[in-house]
């Protein structure tokens, strides 16, 4: 989710930014009215998100930003801040100003079915990113939410021999934590000497500091070591939380598993004695890519399937280099499968 979730601090998408007309979006495109060589008019690309939080988010709208520009667009990004009926304003909004395309990332069908369907009736594109409306023709991006909890997961239960307690940090509501849930219902099941003794988690505008501040709470609760073995966080976001209030504590023989990764995320991974100890993703800035590129094939008339998935990848501390930092951009030279 990805996922789409905390604080942004080290990454910052290098666009200039205007408040448009349109009741809170944000115009990161050229400004310019052509679209390429051709000499078209640019298309006008609507991003509609439930929230942008985190330097997941914001890599994730790079990757958007550079294959809309590739293709001669320009992008408006619509910033719900977690409030579902303002992502469905949002989403009419952008049908009554009839742009070229729509991106919906990580909206409900409870919110979004109808307006969805209304851009569908007008002859605008719209594909999905982790977003559970089912409409013919409106193409979903996903991420393997299943298999990336079952990455993440499986790395937890090998280094634990499956036996400890966890703690599980998750938040309902969003399709990509419901798939994942499912799976960590499974695992309970498969290491029933794998116990969870304390779960709590909520997606706000500032979820990583949020979950720092629950996650010293259940250290108090939990003071000795070895009361709690392991960390399972469905959402990187969740998992810099943990992790911080982790280290601050001097607790670090528990250790971070989660799901989701950033350059953020790399950096406190590399840390010295870091507790994050793995996690399982799929790279944002190409999440973005494929979304944009997806809209675009459906501008162009060009078939696409219903259904895109995005394979995950398990980054782990232990494969990643201890005298330099490591980047997304060069991550792939440590994690043979990163990127491909």
């Amino acid at each position: 989710m990805k996922k789409k979730l905390g604080l942004l601090t080290s990454f910052v998408v290098a666009v200039s930014v205007l408040v448009t007309a349109c009741g809170g979006g944000t115009s990161t495109g050229t400004g310019s009215t052509n679209g390429g060589a051709s000499g078209e008019k640019a298309k006008r690309i609507a991003l509609i998100m439930r929230q942008n939080v985190g330097t997941f988010s914001a890599q994730y709208i790079n990757g958007v930003k550079t294959e809309v520009e590739k293709n001669g667009g320009e992008l408006t990004v619509f910033n719900a801040d977690t409030d579902l009926s303002k992502m469905a304003s949002n989403l009419d909004a952008a049908v009554n100003q009839k742009f070229d395309g729509i991106l919906i990332d990580h909206g409900t069908a409870e919110a979004l079915q109808q307006g969805t369907q209304k851009a569908v009736d007008k002859k605008i594109p719209v594909v999905l990113f982790d977003t559970d409306i089912n409409i013919p023709g409106v193409p979903v991006v996903a991420q393997d939410d299943n298999k990336l909890a079952e990455l993440s997961l499986e790395k937890l239960a090998a280094d634990t021999n499956g036996k400890g307690n966890i703690v599980k940090i998750w938040v309902a509501g969003f399709a990509p934590m419901e798939k994942r849930q499912v799976t960590y219902e499974a695992f309970q099941k498969k290491y029933p000497d794998l116990k969870e003794i304390a779960a709590f988690g909520s997606a706000t505008n500032n979820t990583a500091l949020d979950t720092q501040t629950q996650m010293e709470a259940i250290l108090k609760k939990y003071p000795n070591k070895g009361d709690i073995t392991a960390v399972w966080a469905a959402w990187d976001e969740f998992a810099k939380g943990a992790t911080r209030a982790i280290q601050q504590a001097g607790r670090t023989e528990i250790k971070v598993y989660s799901i989701d990764l950033s350059d953020e995320d790399l950096q406190m991974i590399q840390a010295e004695n870091s507790p994050w100890a793995a996690t399982a993703a799929v790279d944002p800035s190409n999440i973005g890519r494929i979304h944009a590129q997806t809209v675009f094939q459906k501008i162009k008339g060009e078939q696409v399937p219903d259904n895109v998935k995005l394979n995950p990848v398990l980054v782990k501390q232990e494969d990643l280099p201890k005298d330099k930092k490591v980047t997304m951009g060069d991550l792939s030279q440590y994690v043979q499968e990163w990127g491909k």
